[in-house]
């Protein structure tokens, strides 16, 4: 059996660099003791976690054929 060690990820202290130039310090298995971890996308404006722009595109595709063959119904 491994030893308990060797096992679980080791959790430590980093610093993160916002796409803005903010920072904080949170704990990671990232990189080692005081590594920086300098982000490429901002969480506060991409639609990853903005919830993205709604608009439906459709080209003719699923959405189309599903109001083709229930446009009686509603």
């Amino acid at each position: 059996m491994k030893k308990d060690d060797d096992f679980h990820p080791h959790y430590h202290m980093i610093k993160v660099v916002m796409t803005d130039g903010t920072d904080f310090q949170t704990y990671s298995t990232y990189g080692k003791e005081g590594d920086t971890l300098t982000l490429d996308v901002d969480p506060k404006t991409h639609p990853a976690w903005t919830g993205g722009d709604q608009k439906l595109m459709d080209r003719g595709g699923r959405l189309s054929r599903f109001k083709k063959k229930f446009e009686g119904m509603f």
